[in-house]
Protein backbone atom coordinates (compact mmCIF):
# COMPACT_ATOMS: atom_id res chain seq x y z
CA UNK A 1 0.00 0.00 0.00
CA UNK A 2 1.14 4.13 -0.65
CA UNK A 3 -0.03 6.84 0.40
CA UNK A 4 0.96 10.10 -0.99
CA UNK A 5 0.64 13.40 1.65
CA UNK A 6 1.91 16.85 1.63
CA UNK A 7 2.53 16.75 5.61
CA UNK A 8 4.05 13.47 7.26
CA UNK A 9 3.84 14.05 10.98
CA UNK A 10 5.06 11.10 13.45
CA UNK A 11 3.91 11.49 16.67
CA UNK A 12 0.96 12.86 18.50
CA UNK A 13 2.34 15.06 21.70
CA UNK A 14 2.42 18.21 21.63
CA UNK A 15 5.09 19.29 19.08
CA UNK A 16 3.18 16.63 16.60
CA UNK A 17 -0.45 18.28 17.00
CA UNK A 18 0.49 22.01 17.30
CA UNK A 19 2.44 21.81 13.98
CA UNK A 20 -0.72 19.13 12.30
CA UNK A 21 -2.97 21.92 13.04
CA UNK A 22 -0.64 25.07 11.89
CA UNK A 23 -0.06 23.18 8.43
CA UNK A 24 -3.31 21.53 7.92
CA UNK A 25 -5.17 24.49 5.95
CA UNK A 26 -1.96 24.12 3.03
CA UNK A 27 -2.22 20.44 2.24
CA UNK A 28 -3.10 16.88 3.20
CA UNK A 29 -1.88 16.19 6.59
CA UNK A 30 -0.98 12.09 7.49
CA UNK A 31 -0.21 11.75 11.29
CA UNK A 32 1.43 8.65 12.53
CA UNK A 33 1.36 7.21 15.95
CA UNK A 34 2.22 3.92 17.45
CA UNK A 35 -0.56 3.22 19.85
CA UNK A 36 -3.81 5.63 20.33
CA UNK A 37 -3.47 8.93 19.61
CA UNK A 38 -3.95 10.21 23.31
CA UNK A 39 -0.80 8.24 24.47
CA UNK A 40 2.27 10.74 24.42
CA UNK A 41 4.96 11.94 27.32
CA UNK A 42 3.15 15.40 27.04
CA UNK A 43 -0.26 13.73 28.40
CA UNK A 44 2.28 12.81 31.56
CA UNK A 45 3.70 16.69 31.81
CA UNK A 46 1.89 17.46 35.41
CA UNK A 47 4.25 20.71 36.13
CA UNK A 48 3.36 23.25 33.28
CA UNK A 49 4.55 25.34 30.70
CA UNK A 50 7.11 28.49 31.59
CA UNK A 51 6.63 31.98 30.04
CA UNK A 52 6.71 34.98 30.38
CA UNK A 53 3.60 36.73 31.18
CA UNK A 54 3.59 39.38 34.20
CA UNK A 55 5.47 41.93 35.65
CA UNK A 56 8.20 41.76 37.72
CA UNK A 57 9.27 38.98 35.20
CA UNK A 58 11.19 39.46 32.22
CA UNK A 59 12.59 38.03 28.97
CA UNK A 60 15.86 38.86 30.30
CA UNK A 61 15.04 37.16 33.51
CA UNK A 62 13.63 33.77 31.97
CA UNK A 63 16.86 34.00 29.31
CA UNK A 64 19.43 34.16 32.47
CA UNK A 65 17.61 31.37 34.02
CA UNK A 66 18.09 29.12 31.22
CA UNK A 67 21.59 29.72 30.71
CA UNK A 68 22.56 29.26 34.03
CA UNK A 69 20.58 26.29 34.32
CA UNK A 70 22.55 24.77 30.78
CA UNK A 71 25.43 25.17 32.03
CA UNK A 72 26.70 27.69 29.71
CA UNK A 73 26.07 25.14 26.84
CA UNK A 74 23.06 26.37 25.31
CA UNK A 75 22.77 28.58 22.53
CA UNK A 76 22.53 31.71 23.44
CA UNK A 77 20.91 32.67 19.95
CA UNK A 78 18.31 29.76 20.69
CA UNK A 79 17.42 30.88 23.91
CA UNK A 80 16.46 34.25 23.10
CA UNK A 81 14.46 32.99 20.07
CA UNK A 82 12.26 30.31 22.35
CA UNK A 83 11.94 32.97 25.11
CA UNK A 84 10.91 35.96 23.63
CA UNK A 85 8.59 34.27 21.29
CA UNK A 86 6.94 32.59 24.71
CA UNK A 87 4.09 34.85 25.19
CA UNK A 88 2.95 34.31 21.78
CA UNK A 89 2.52 30.40 21.62
CA UNK A 90 1.12 30.61 24.92
CA UNK A 91 -1.49 32.76 23.72
CA UNK A 92 -2.08 30.60 21.10
CA UNK A 93 -2.90 27.74 23.26
CA UNK A 94 -5.52 29.62 25.76
CA UNK A 95 -7.04 30.35 21.99
CA UNK A 96 -7.05 27.05 21.33
CA UNK A 97 -9.13 26.52 24.66
CA UNK A 98 -6.02 25.50 26.87
CA UNK A 99 -7.80 26.54 30.44
CA UNK A 100 -4.72 27.35 32.43
CA UNK A 101 -5.31 28.44 36.17
CA UNK A 102 -6.21 31.51 37.37
CA UNK A 103 -6.31 33.17 41.12
CA UNK A 104 -8.73 34.82 42.59
CA UNK A 105 -7.93 38.20 40.61
CA UNK A 106 -8.28 36.64 37.54
CA UNK A 107 -4.91 36.87 36.50
CA UNK A 108 -3.26 33.20 35.60
CA UNK A 109 -1.88 31.16 38.94
CA UNK A 110 2.09 31.14 38.08
CA UNK A 111 4.02 28.29 39.77
CA UNK A 112 7.96 28.73 40.50
CA UNK A 113 9.76 25.56 39.96
CA UNK A 114 13.87 24.55 40.59
CA UNK A 115 15.82 27.15 38.87
CA UNK A 116 13.43 29.88 38.19
CA UNK A 117 14.19 33.07 39.60
CA UNK A 118 10.54 34.07 39.13
CA UNK A 119 7.29 32.58 38.99
CA UNK A 120 6.60 31.79 35.74
CA UNK A 121 4.98 28.66 35.10
CA UNK A 122 1.23 28.01 33.96
CA UNK A 123 -0.60 25.07 35.08
CA UNK A 124 -3.54 23.27 34.91
CA UNK A 125 -3.74 21.91 38.57
CA UNK A 126 -0.89 18.96 38.29
CA UNK A 127 -2.44 17.94 34.97
CA UNK A 128 -1.09 20.06 32.94
CA UNK A 129 0.12 18.07 29.89
CA UNK A 130 -3.43 16.11 29.84
CA UNK A 131 -5.05 19.79 29.30
CA UNK A 132 -2.88 20.67 26.45
CA UNK A 133 -3.17 17.20 24.78
CA UNK A 134 -7.05 16.94 24.54
CA UNK A 135 -7.49 20.11 23.48
CA UNK A 136 -5.21 19.31 20.84
CA UNK A 137 -6.03 16.13 19.61
CA UNK A 138 -9.64 17.79 19.57
CA UNK A 139 -9.02 20.33 17.37
CA UNK A 140 -7.02 17.84 15.02
CA UNK A 141 -9.66 15.54 15.08
CA UNK A 142 -11.89 18.15 13.62
CA UNK A 143 -9.88 19.63 10.92
CA UNK A 144 -10.64 17.52 7.40
CA UNK A 145 -7.18 17.62 6.11
CA UNK A 146 -5.84 15.76 8.97
CA UNK A 147 -5.67 12.25 9.15
CA UNK A 148 -4.22 10.07 11.90
CA UNK A 149 -3.32 6.73 11.47
CA UNK A 150 -3.30 5.38 15.05
CA UNK A 151 -1.31 1.90 15.86
CA UNK A 152 1.06 2.38 13.36
CA UNK A 153 4.92 2.00 13.35
CA UNK A 154 7.37 4.39 11.87
CA UNK A 155 10.11 1.67 10.81
CA UNK A 156 12.50 3.76 8.63
CA UNK A 157 12.62 7.09 6.60
CA UNK A 158 12.40 6.97 3.09
CA UNK A 159 16.11 8.47 1.58
CA UNK A 160 18.81 7.90 -1.04
CA UNK A 161 19.54 5.02 0.71
CA UNK A 162 16.26 2.98 -0.26
CA UNK A 163 16.75 4.03 -3.82
CA UNK A 164 18.51 2.03 -6.37
CA UNK A 165 21.55 4.97 -7.20
CA UNK A 166 21.64 5.28 -3.05
CA UNK A 167 22.89 8.53 -1.36
CA UNK A 168 24.04 11.69 -3.50
CA UNK A 169 27.90 11.22 -3.29
CA UNK A 170 28.23 14.96 -2.03
CA UNK A 171 26.12 13.80 1.14
CA UNK A 172 22.77 15.72 0.43
CA UNK A 173 20.47 13.52 1.51
CA UNK A 174 16.73 14.14 1.58
CA UNK A 175 13.83 12.34 2.98
CA UNK A 176 11.26 11.33 0.71
CA UNK A 177 8.18 10.16 3.70
CA UNK A 178 8.49 6.88 5.55
CA UNK A 179 7.87 3.29 5.93
CA UNK A 180 5.24 2.49 8.29
CA UNK A 181 4.24 -0.83 9.50
CA UNK A 182 -0.29 -1.07 11.03
CA UNK A 183 0.62 -3.32 13.64
CA UNK A 184 -2.96 -4.81 13.00
CA UNK A 185 -2.15 -6.75 9.58
CA UNK A 186 1.85 -6.15 9.74
CA UNK A 187 1.55 -4.80 6.20
CA UNK A 188 4.28 -2.17 6.09
CA UNK A 189 3.00 1.08 4.27
CA UNK A 190 4.88 3.62 1.72
CA UNK A 191 3.74 6.94 2.96
CA UNK A 192 5.70 9.55 -0.13
CA UNK A 193 5.59 12.76 1.52
CA UNK A 194 6.79 16.49 0.51
CA UNK A 195 7.90 17.03 4.34
CA UNK A 196 8.03 15.43 7.41
CA UNK A 197 8.22 16.06 10.72
CA UNK A 198 9.66 13.46 13.94
CA UNK A 199 7.95 14.45 17.14
CA UNK A 200 8.79 10.99 18.44
CA UNK A 201 9.96 12.12 21.91
CA UNK A 202 12.12 10.96 23.93
CA UNK A 203 14.47 7.95 25.02
CA UNK A 204 13.21 7.70 28.69
CA UNK A 205 12.67 3.25 28.65
CA UNK A 206 16.61 2.63 27.45
CA UNK A 207 16.58 3.01 31.46
CA UNK A 208 14.98 0.72 34.04
CA UNK A 209 13.37 3.25 36.42
CA UNK A 210 11.80 6.19 34.03
CA UNK A 211 9.01 8.53 34.05
CA UNK A 212 8.17 7.87 30.98
CA UNK A 213 5.48 6.21 29.08
CA UNK A 214 6.29 3.16 27.36
CA UNK A 215 5.99 5.14 24.15
CA UNK A 216 8.82 6.69 24.58
CA UNK A 217 11.72 4.42 23.01
CA UNK A 218 13.89 6.81 20.63
CA UNK A 219 12.00 6.10 17.23
CA UNK A 220 13.09 9.67 15.64
CA UNK A 221 16.39 9.65 17.17
CA UNK A 222 17.43 5.63 15.90
CA UNK A 223 15.90 6.66 12.78
CA UNK A 224 17.70 9.69 11.85
CA UNK A 225 20.66 7.91 13.08
CA UNK A 226 20.61 4.91 10.17
CA UNK A 227 19.40 7.85 7.98
CA UNK A 228 22.89 9.39 8.52
CA UNK A 229 21.28 12.20 10.08
CA UNK A 230 23.34 14.60 12.70
CA UNK A 231 22.89 13.39 16.54
CA UNK A 232 23.98 15.32 19.34
CA UNK A 233 24.30 16.16 22.93
CA UNK A 234 22.94 12.52 23.60
CA UNK A 235 24.97 12.11 27.07
CA UNK A 236 22.55 14.55 28.68
CA UNK A 237 19.59 12.60 30.18
CA UNK A 238 17.82 14.44 32.58
CA UNK A 239 16.82 12.43 35.82
CA UNK A 240 13.86 13.76 37.76
CA UNK A 241 15.16 13.77 40.98
CA UNK A 242 11.19 13.01 42.78
CA UNK A 243 9.72 9.52 41.12
CA UNK A 244 7.21 7.91 43.66
CA UNK A 245 9.08 4.71 44.95
CA UNK A 246 6.63 1.82 43.80
CA UNK A 247 8.96 -0.62 42.56
CA UNK A 248 6.17 -2.41 41.13
CA UNK A 249 5.06 -0.26 38.65
CA UNK A 250 6.27 0.89 35.47
CA UNK A 251 6.52 4.26 34.43
CA UNK A 252 7.53 6.06 37.66
CA UNK A 253 4.67 8.14 38.65
CA UNK A 254 6.10 11.84 38.76
CA UNK A 255 6.42 13.95 41.75
CA UNK A 256 5.84 17.26 39.82
CA UNK A 257 8.72 19.84 40.86
CA UNK A 258 5.82 22.56 41.44
CA UNK A 259 5.56 20.86 44.89
CA UNK A 260 9.00 21.80 46.05
CA UNK A 261 8.57 25.12 44.58
CA UNK A 262 5.06 25.27 47.14
CA UNK A 263 7.02 24.46 49.95
CA UNK A 264 7.80 20.67 50.39
CA UNK A 265 10.98 20.01 51.49
CA UNK A 266 13.51 16.77 50.64
CA UNK A 267 14.43 15.04 53.58
CA UNK A 268 16.30 11.63 54.44
CA UNK A 269 14.07 8.51 55.76
CA UNK A 270 15.46 9.26 59.15
CA UNK A 271 13.47 13.30 58.41
CA UNK A 272 16.83 15.35 57.94
CA UNK A 273 17.18 17.62 55.92
CA UNK A 274 20.60 17.37 53.58
CA UNK A 275 19.91 19.61 50.60
CA UNK A 276 22.06 22.71 52.68
CA UNK A 277 25.15 20.34 51.49
CA UNK A 278 24.67 20.45 47.87
CA UNK A 279 23.63 23.49 47.18
CA UNK A 280 22.13 27.06 48.32
CA UNK A 281 19.07 26.76 46.63
CA UNK A 282 18.13 23.52 48.95
CA UNK A 283 15.08 22.07 47.36
CA UNK A 284 14.82 23.88 44.37
CA UNK A 285 18.52 23.56 42.82
CA UNK A 286 18.52 22.93 39.25
CA UNK A 287 17.37 19.51 38.35
CA UNK A 288 20.72 17.69 38.11
CA UNK A 289 22.13 18.78 41.34
CA UNK A 290 19.30 17.42 43.38
CA UNK A 291 19.19 14.27 41.17
CA UNK A 292 23.20 13.86 42.37
CA UNK A 293 22.53 15.05 45.73
CA UNK A 294 19.77 12.52 46.06
CA UNK A 295 22.12 9.10 44.49
CA UNK A 296 24.91 11.03 47.01
CA UNK A 297 22.79 10.44 49.64
CA UNK A 298 21.39 6.97 49.25
CA UNK A 299 24.77 5.64 48.52
CA UNK A 300 25.79 7.12 51.61
CA UNK A 301 23.00 5.63 53.68
CA UNK A 302 22.09 2.11 51.66
CA UNK A 303 18.74 3.08 51.83
CA UNK A 304 16.11 3.04 48.61
CA UNK A 305 14.82 6.23 48.71
CA UNK A 306 14.35 9.37 50.37
CA UNK A 307 11.31 11.10 51.36
CA UNK A 308 9.27 14.69 50.41
CA UNK A 309 7.78 16.71 53.42
CA UNK A 310 4.56 17.93 52.43
CA UNK A 311 2.69 17.79 55.67
CA UNK A 312 3.10 20.77 56.97
CA UNK A 313 1.47 22.60 53.50
CA UNK A 314 -1.80 23.76 53.81
CA UNK A 315 -4.65 20.65 52.87
CA UNK A 316 -6.56 23.17 50.49
CA UNK A 317 -3.29 23.87 48.56
CA UNK A 318 -2.70 20.36 48.10
CA UNK A 319 -6.51 19.67 46.92
CA UNK A 320 -6.79 22.86 44.92
CA UNK A 321 -2.91 21.82 42.91
CA UNK A 322 -1.50 18.51 43.23
CA UNK A 323 -5.41 16.58 43.22
CA UNK A 324 -3.55 13.98 41.14
CA UNK A 325 -0.31 13.63 43.54
CA UNK A 326 -2.25 13.16 46.33
CA UNK A 327 -4.67 10.67 44.85
CA UNK A 328 -1.85 8.59 43.73
CA UNK A 329 -0.21 8.36 46.91
CA UNK A 330 -3.35 7.55 48.40
CA UNK A 331 -4.15 4.56 46.35
CA UNK A 332 -1.11 3.31 47.75
CA UNK A 333 -1.19 3.65 51.21
CA UNK A 334 0.33 7.12 51.52
CA UNK A 335 -1.28 9.87 53.24
CA UNK A 336 0.97 12.83 52.23
CA UNK A 337 -0.48 15.35 54.71
CA UNK A 338 0.23 12.82 56.85
CA UNK A 339 3.28 10.80 56.16
CA UNK A 340 6.19 11.80 53.84
CA UNK A 341 6.43 10.67 50.09
CA UNK A 342 9.39 8.17 49.30
CA UNK A 343 10.75 9.09 45.98
CA UNK A 344 13.47 8.60 43.93
CA UNK A 345 15.58 9.87 40.55
CA UNK A 346 13.98 8.34 37.78
CA UNK A 347 15.27 8.67 33.85
CA UNK A 348 12.94 11.55 32.29
CA UNK A 349 14.01 13.82 29.61
CA UNK A 350 16.70 13.58 26.68
CA UNK A 351 18.42 17.06 26.30
CA UNK A 352 19.89 15.95 22.86
CA UNK A 353 18.75 14.48 20.39
CA UNK A 354 18.53 15.09 16.66
CA UNK A 355 20.23 18.28 15.55
CA UNK A 356 18.37 21.59 14.31
CA UNK A 357 18.54 24.51 13.45
CA UNK A 358 16.62 27.76 14.58
CA UNK A 359 13.76 26.26 12.33
CA UNK A 360 13.61 22.62 13.65
CA UNK A 361 15.63 21.82 9.75
CA UNK A 362 17.21 18.46 10.41
CA UNK A 363 20.78 18.21 8.15
CA UNK A 364 18.37 15.90 6.34
CA UNK A 365 16.55 18.04 3.60
CA UNK A 366 12.70 18.05 3.86
CA UNK A 367 13.24 16.44 7.70
CA UNK A 368 11.68 18.70 10.37
CA UNK A 369 12.18 17.61 14.33
CA UNK A 370 10.15 18.96 16.91
CA UNK A 371 9.98 18.23 20.72
CA UNK A 372 11.80 15.85 22.69
CA UNK A 373 13.68 14.07 20.00
CA UNK A 374 15.48 17.15 19.20
CA UNK A 375 18.69 18.97 19.92
CA UNK A 376 17.50 22.66 19.51
CA UNK A 377 20.32 24.11 21.45
CA UNK A 378 17.53 25.46 23.98
CA UNK A 379 18.45 22.95 26.58
CA UNK A 380 23.04 22.72 26.63
CA UNK A 381 24.08 20.34 29.54
CA UNK A 382 20.28 20.65 31.29
CA UNK A 383 17.24 21.30 30.69
CA UNK A 384 15.45 24.18 33.20
CA UNK A 385 11.93 22.49 34.45
CA UNK A 386 9.00 23.52 32.13
CA UNK A 387 10.65 24.84 29.36
CA UNK A 388 9.92 21.84 27.34
CA UNK A 389 6.40 22.06 26.30
CA UNK A 390 7.64 25.88 25.58
CA UNK A 391 10.20 24.73 23.24
CA UNK A 392 8.15 21.98 21.66
CA UNK A 393 5.84 25.25 20.82
CA UNK A 394 7.74 27.85 19.47
CA UNK A 395 9.88 25.12 17.00
CA UNK A 396 6.63 23.47 15.49
CA UNK A 397 5.33 27.00 14.56
CA UNK A 398 8.85 27.76 13.55
CA UNK A 399 8.91 24.51 11.64
CA UNK A 400 5.28 24.95 10.09
CA UNK A 401 6.32 28.09 8.53
CA UNK A 402 9.27 26.62 6.62
CA UNK A 403 7.33 23.77 5.82
CA UNK A 404 4.42 25.90 4.06
CA UNK A 405 6.90 27.32 1.80
CA UNK A 406 8.73 23.52 1.13
CA UNK A 407 5.87 21.97 -0.29
CA UNK A 408 5.28 24.33 -3.42
CA UNK A 409 9.15 23.20 -4.57
CA UNK A 410 9.08 19.82 -3.44
CA UNK A 411 8.33 16.98 -5.62
CA UNK A 412 6.98 13.15 -4.79
CA UNK A 413 9.88 11.13 -5.45
CA UNK A 414 7.88 8.37 -6.88
CA UNK A 415 10.60 5.57 -7.48
CA UNK A 416 10.47 4.42 -3.89
CA UNK A 417 10.59 1.08 -4.02
CA UNK A 418 8.17 -0.96 -1.33
CA UNK A 419 9.66 -2.61 1.76
CA UNK A 420 10.65 -5.76 0.92
CA UNK A 421 9.71 -8.47 3.59
CA UNK A 422 11.02 -11.52 1.60
CA UNK A 423 12.29 -14.68 4.04
CA UNK A 424 11.28 -13.08 6.99
CA UNK A 425 9.04 -15.55 9.26
CA UNK A 426 7.27 -14.44 12.73
CA UNK A 427 9.72 -14.73 16.03
CA UNK A 428 7.79 -17.53 18.05
CA UNK A 429 10.41 -16.85 20.96
CA UNK A 430 9.81 -13.64 22.42
CA UNK A 431 11.90 -14.09 25.59
CA UNK A 432 14.46 -13.47 23.13
CA UNK A 433 13.26 -9.68 22.98
CA UNK A 434 12.05 -9.46 26.70
CA UNK A 435 15.41 -10.45 27.66
CA UNK A 436 17.12 -8.00 25.48
CA UNK A 437 15.30 -5.07 26.52
CA UNK A 438 15.96 -6.31 30.75
CA UNK A 439 19.90 -6.20 29.64
CA UNK A 440 19.82 -3.44 27.83
CA UNK A 441 18.28 -1.71 31.14
CA UNK A 442 20.29 -2.67 33.52
CA UNK A 443 23.07 -1.68 31.45
CA UNK A 444 22.17 1.43 31.45
CA UNK A 445 20.97 2.09 34.58
CA UNK A 446 23.76 0.53 36.29
CA UNK A 447 26.75 2.12 33.55
CA UNK A 448 25.13 4.88 32.30
CA UNK A 449 23.24 6.77 35.21
CA UNK A 450 23.52 9.51 37.12
CA UNK A 451 27.14 9.41 37.77
CA UNK A 452 29.58 7.66 35.03
CA UNK A 453 32.97 6.59 35.32
CA UNK A 454 35.12 5.87 31.98
CA UNK A 455 35.30 2.09 33.31
CA UNK A 456 31.46 2.18 33.52
CA UNK A 457 30.94 3.46 29.90
CA UNK A 458 33.62 1.11 28.30
CA UNK A 459 32.05 -2.23 30.22
CA UNK A 460 28.39 -0.28 29.13
CA UNK A 461 30.26 -0.22 25.04
CA UNK A 462 31.15 -4.23 25.59
CA UNK A 463 27.95 -5.15 26.59
CA UNK A 464 25.74 -3.49 24.01
CA UNK A 465 27.82 -4.40 21.03
CA UNK A 466 27.23 -7.96 21.66
CA UNK A 467 23.28 -7.16 22.12
CA UNK A 468 23.23 -5.30 18.70
CA UNK A 469 24.95 -8.08 17.24
CA UNK A 470 21.99 -10.38 18.05
CA UNK A 471 19.17 -8.05 17.64
CA UNK A 472 20.26 -7.23 14.23
CA UNK A 473 19.92 -10.83 13.03
CA UNK A 474 16.51 -11.42 14.33
CA UNK A 475 15.46 -8.18 13.18
CA UNK A 476 17.00 -9.28 9.50
CA UNK A 477 15.07 -12.40 9.52
CA UNK A 478 11.68 -11.40 11.42
CA UNK A 479 8.18 -10.65 10.41
CA UNK A 480 8.64 -6.78 11.91
CA UNK A 481 6.53 -5.98 15.09
CA UNK A 482 6.64 -3.05 17.42
CA UNK A 483 8.60 -5.03 20.02
CA UNK A 484 11.53 -5.85 17.86
CA UNK A 485 11.55 -2.16 16.12
CA UNK A 486 11.25 -0.49 19.53
CA UNK A 487 14.60 -2.60 21.01
CA UNK A 488 16.51 -1.80 17.86
CA UNK A 489 15.90 1.84 18.26
CA UNK A 490 16.50 1.64 22.01
CA UNK A 491 19.89 0.03 21.29
CA UNK A 492 20.86 2.56 19.01
CA UNK A 493 19.62 5.77 21.21
CA UNK A 494 21.91 3.69 24.09
CA UNK A 495 24.80 3.10 21.56
CA UNK A 496 24.56 7.06 21.18
CA UNK A 497 24.17 7.84 25.17
CA UNK A 498 27.26 5.49 25.82
CA UNK A 499 29.52 7.15 22.82
CA UNK A 500 29.00 10.50 23.47
CA UNK A 501 29.35 9.88 27.29
CA UNK A 502 32.74 9.08 26.43
CA UNK A 503 33.85 11.25 24.38
CA UNK A 504 33.00 14.22 27.05
CA UNK A 505 36.06 14.42 29.17
CA UNK A 506 34.54 16.87 31.63
CA UNK A 507 31.43 16.50 34.00
CA UNK A 508 29.41 19.27 33.10
CA UNK A 509 25.00 19.55 33.67
CA UNK A 510 23.52 16.41 33.84
CA UNK A 511 27.19 14.31 32.22
CA UNK A 512 28.50 13.91 35.45
CA UNK A 513 31.85 11.39 36.11
CA UNK A 514 34.06 10.01 38.74
CA UNK A 515 36.96 10.38 36.33
CA UNK A 516 36.41 14.37 36.06
CA UNK A 517 35.21 15.39 38.86
CA UNK A 518 35.52 19.09 38.95
CA UNK A 519 32.21 20.38 37.57
CA UNK A 520 32.84 22.58 34.47
CA UNK A 521 32.53 26.31 35.41
CA UNK A 522 32.36 28.90 33.28
CA UNK A 523 35.80 30.61 33.27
Amino acid sequence: MRKKVDFLVIGTGIAGLSYALKVASYGKVCIVTKREAEESATRYAQGGIAAVMYTPDTYEKHIRDTMIAGDDLSDPEIVRITITESTDRVKELIDWGVAFDKNQTGLYDLAKEGGHSEFRVLHHKDQTGAEIENILLKRVKEHRNIEILENHFAIDLITQHHLSRGAESNGDIRCFGAYVLNKSNHHIITILARTTMLSTGGAGNVYATTTNPPVATGDGIAMVKRAMGEIEKMEFIQFHPTSLYNPSEKPSFLITEALRGSGAILKTRQGKEFMQKYDARLSLAPRDIVARAIDNELKISGDDYVCLDARHLDMQLILNHFPAIYAKCLSIGIDMTKVMIPVVPAAHYTCGGIKVDAWARTSIGNLFASGECASTGLHGANRLASNSLLESLVFSHRASTEAIQLIGKTQYENSVPDWNASGTVFNEEMILITQSLKELQGIMSNYVGIVRSNLRLKRAFDRLQILQEETEMLYEKSVLTEKICELRNMITVAGLIIQMAADRRESRGLHHSIDYPKQYKKS
